[in-house]
């Protein structure tokens, strides 16, 4: 049963009338819906989307003040918890169509709708940052992904970029160190993944097949295990990475654990 929270800083009214009205169009869903009222401080909102995030549940809130909603935005992004913000747009239209006071703060609507374009922006930044492209501006990502082929360093990116990251992802290849500029940044959290080596083959076949058999050392066990060990070797030079284990593992749950070692170090 999908399940919804609501959470306000008010009664939670207006939020649980809009929300109702939208569901009487989906017939056959029947949400468990959780209102949480009068949220007035980070450590409040905080709970709750703890407390959402272990329902497997998304947000949707009428949060008037601007701090809560930067806050519940960040704090969403980081739980992998959807928030849906009802309050902000239309505080942004308002604004702009009445020429009061707050629409004299440039950049109004873009702050109000800034889980809008930091998504667009992040998909954008992982598609330019893919399989080692524009190297020169790692520094720039929130995330950079390090692993051999086939370790799902690009659907991660994708997956993490949907949410929000800034997200680059580099190739580490046989024989070959990784980039000097690797070496140097501090900011991004660097991850390398890693996997079986038998998993490894069995994911490659496809792409061997594809490519009409012409790569035979991308599917041999020797050589692969041989590859996995030249990336674990790069790892353990640098003991501030962290290791993830990719194997037999969906996408959503690599990215959760991630953002899980990303909250423990903030």
């Amino acid at each position: 049963m999908p399940e919804i929270f609501v959470i306000s800083d008010g009664t939670g009214r207006t939020a649980t009338q809009i929300l109702e009205a939208a569901l009487t169009q989906f017939d056959s869903m029947k949400p468990n819906i959780t209102v949480r009222p009068k949220l007035r401080s980070k450590e409040q909102v905080s709970a709750v989307i703890a407390e959402a995030q272990k329902a497997k549940a998304f947000i949707i809130h009428t949060v008037v003040s601007r701090t809560l909603r930067e806050f519940i935005l960040q704090e969403g992004r980081l739980h992998s918890v959807e928030t849906i913000d009802l309050m902000g747009p239309l505080l942004a239209h308002l604004s702009d169509k009445f020429s009061n006071v707050p629409s004299e703060e440039p950049g109004l609507f873009y702050q109000l709708n800034k889980a809008y374009f930091q998504r667009i922006e992040a998909m954008e930044f992982a598609f330019r940052h893919d399989d080692g492209r524009r190297i020169h501006e790692i520094d720039k990502a929130e995330i950079v992904l390090l692993g051999v082929s086939r370790t799902f360093k690009t659907p991660l990116s994708m997956y993490l970029a949907f949410k929000g990251w800034l997200v680059a992802n580099v190739p580490v290849i046989m024989g070959q160190d990784i980039s000097p500029i690797l070496k140097t940044i501090s900011s991004p959290h660097i991850f390398g993944l890693v996997t079986d080596p038998r998993s490894l083959v069995r994911i490659r076949h496809s792409r061997h097949s594809h490519l009409g058999g012409v790569t035979k050392d991308y599917v041999d066990l020797e050589m692969v295990n041989l590859e996995l060990m030249h990336a674990r070797k790069i790892f353990s030079r640098h003991p501030d990475w962290s290791i993830i284990k990719v194997t037999n593992k969906p996408i959503e749950e690599i990215s959760f654990e991630i953002l899980e070692i990303i909250r423990r170090r903030k």
